[in-house]
Order: C-alpha cells, then sequence, then structure tokens
C-alpha cells in the first residue's frame, strides 16, 4: 500500500511540475518561432522526473500531501470552477477543504479600524462554524486567519508560492498555527518563491474553494477586486464593508456595493445569503457545540468600544474624520478647551476609536 501511494504521490509530483511549465508559457505568450525551439515533450517529462525524487523528500519533511482531482479530498466546489487545479499541495487537515467556506480578503495595508473589522467577521463567522478562506498577506488577510484562529475556529491559507516558502516570511508563525487548526494549500510545486504573476492564478482558487467573498477595504485598484470578479464569475456571492468616502481604502468597496455586491455591517448579513442547506448544517452544529465561543455573535461592528452618546466622548468623536486634526481645531470644533480635550482624545485612544500620527494630529478610525 504504502509503494502504491508513493507511486501516486511521483505521479502528482511530476503532474504539477507540467502544469507549472503550461502556466509559464501561457504567461510568458512564446512566438511560433520560440516554440519550435522549445524542448520536445519527452525531454520536457525527464527534466520534470528529475526533480521528482527531491519534490518527494521535500513532501515528506514537511509532512505535507499531494492530492489530485480523482482523490476524494478534492473539494467538488472547486474542481467547478473553469481552469480547476488538477493538483494540490496541502499541509493540515484536507477535511477543511470541502467545509462551508467564506473567503475574506482586503487591502494589505488595512487601517486599524479594517484589521478589527477583519478579525472580528472572522471571528463570528468561524464560531458559527464557517471556515474562513484568505491568501496569507499582510493586512487584511491576516487578521482575518487570525480571527478565526483565536475563536476557536478553522482557517484556509491559499498561497501564491509552494508550502516550502511561505510569504511573507514574517507569517512562518502564523502558518504553523493555520496548518494546526485547518490547512495550508497551494498549486505550486516546491522551490517556487512568490511573484506578481501566481496571484491571480491563487485568487481563483480562493474564491473557488468558497460559497462567497467578502471584501474589507480595498483601493480602487486592487488585487481583492479581482478576487471579487472571480468569485461573481464563478457563481459565488460577493460581498463588502462599506466606509468613508474619504478613505482610499473603501473605494474598491463601494465600487463592489454599486455593482451589486452585499452590504455587510454583522455576521448575519452574510450568513443569510448562504444556501438553505449550508446554513441548516450550520445552525446544526452550532447547537451541538453549544455556539458563541464567549462573544456576542451578530453584533454590529461599529458598536465595539464606542463611547456612550450624550458624553462628551461622543461629541469629540462626532467632529473627528479620517484626516488628521489637531487638539486645537478639534477644540474649536467642540467649544470645549484644549486642556478638555486632551484626555478626551487619551480615553477614545484607549478605547480604539481614535489613533495619532508622527505629529500627534488625531484620526478617526472607527
Amino acid at each position: 500500500m504504502d509503494a502504491e501511494r508513493t507511486e501516486r504521490e511521483r505521479t502528482l509530483l511530476a503532474l504539477a511540475r507540467s502544469h507549472e511549465t503550461v502556466r509559464e508559457r501561457r504567461r510568458t505568450k512564446p512566438s511560433a518561432r520560440s516554440a519550435a525551439r522549445s524542448p520536445a515533450a519527452p525531454r520536457v517529462q525527464a527534466r520534470h522526473g528529475s526533480r521528482t525524487e527531491r519534490d518527494l523528500a521535500c513532501l515528506h519533511a514537511l509532512g505535507a500531501r499531494v492530492i489530485g482531482a480523482r482523490d476524494p479530498e478534492m473539494p467538488p466546489r472547486l474542481l467547478a470552477i473553469p481552469d480547476a487545479p488538477a493538483v494540490l499541495f496541502l499541509h493540515g487537515d484536507s477535511g477543511v477543504l470541502s467545509a462551508p467556506q467564506i473567503a475574506i480578503v482586503g487591502s494589505r495595508r488595512a487601517t486599524p479600524a479594517g484589521a478589527r473589522i477583519a478579525r472580528r467577521l472572522a471571528g463570528d463567522l468561524a464560531a458559527r462554524g464557517v471556515v474562513v478562506t484568505s491568501g496569507l498577506a499582510q493586512g487584511v488577510d491576516a487578521e482575518a486567519h487570525r480571527g478565526a484562529l483565536d475563536a476557536g475556529g478553522r482557517t484556509i491559507a491559499v498561497l501564491g508560492s509552494s508550502l516550502d516558502r511561505i510569504y511573507p516570511a514574517g507569517h512562518r508563525s502564523l502558518a504553523a498555527r493555520i496548518a494546526g487548526q485547518g490547512a495550508l494549500v497551494s498549486e505550486f510545486p516546491f522551490g517556487t518563491r512568490p511573484a506578481p504573476w501566481n496571484f491571480p492564478w491563487r485568487n481563483r482558487i480562493i474564491s473557488g474553494l468558497s460559497l462567497g467573498v467578502l471584501v474589507v477595504e480595498a483601493a480602487a485598484r486592487s488585487g481583492s477586486l479581482v478576487t471579487a470578479r472571480l468569485a461573481a464569475d464563478q457563481g459565488r456571492e460577493v460581498f463588502a464593508v462599506p466606509g468613508s468616502i474619504l478613505n482610499p481604502l473603501t473605494a474598491g468597496c463601494h465600487r463592489l456595493l454599486r455593482d451589486g455586491a452585499k452590504l455587510v455591517e454583522s455576521v448575519e448579513d452574510v450568513l443569510e445569503e448562504l444556501p438553505p442547506a449550508e446554513r441548516a448544517a450550520l445552525a446544526s452544529d452550532a447547537e451541538g457545540a453549544g455556539s458563541g465561543r464567549g462573544r456576542e455573535s451578530g453584533a454590529k461592528l461599529d458598536g465595539e468600544g464606542a463611547p456612550a452618546p450624550g458624553t462628551r466622548e461622543a461629541a469629540v468623536l462626532d467632529q473627528l474624520d479620517y484626516e488628521p486634526a489637531s487638539v486645537e481645531t478639534l477644540a474649536h470644533r467642540t467649544g470645549l478647551t484644549p486642556e478638555q480635550v486632551y484626555p478626551i482624545l487619551l480615553v477614545l485612544e484607549l478605547g480604539g476609536s481614535v489613533r495619532r500620527d508622527p505629529a500627534g494630529r488625531c484620526m478617526r478610525v472607527c
């Protein structure tokens, strides 16, 4: 049995190398003349074969698996998309691949508010039994993974590099947590470094695994919008969190909303769009697990850390926007003295509603 499994792994590893060659050719689009000079098929196969034993050793050293389209672990939802991957490398629990998933993606330069929203929504989804899928990038992706993990849920990271080339390198410890509480997934053979042209391929897997894609903060030109477009093309739901018109990182979300994406303020806005069968299964799981996991499910995003209405803190916060303002400006707007504004800003800053820029000016973050 072990010999059969090893031979199956060799076949899939060679297939992964073959598909990597196809992707490379599609990217470079060689001319007919250069194609005529390209290696013959037997030579390409021989080159792939020479790497197979090294790939096999790397696969076993990582404790990872390789699965193909005919394997039962390959999720039918992903196989149904155009240009579905023929091979997936997996480190973690293969069972999460076919579980109900929502992808959360967004800006790599997320604001504090955006990071908190991504973490909160991911935690609420995970607490309901939904697997949170993202791309392990800086910003929104990382916060989504952390939110799911901290809630005791499961999460999948789809990489734009191979499993042995975690990117960004600073997320290696996060990747280890994900592998222990979900799965790391890649279609790229070992030794593949992150490159700009890898990420659209990765994005189609993120959306293809998921029932829908939720965008939290995205600029007008953003890779997250590519993922959202792929989701729409694949027949998935598209969700977006709105934000301030003064924040350039919400321009992409507002564009999605204009194009028909579902506006999201709480986890309930996402769950109500899921297929009835998926909702029923999640509800059953939540009842069996006791649901909630120490968190008030479905709480509105803007309720966390906000000052009570009618207080001086609320009055000062009302006069702040997403552009920095000095203490003197706020004093003028509110009719308070600078001495009165200073301690109020400190309270708001400690509550997470306000942050300061390097010049000491304050801006709203929620």
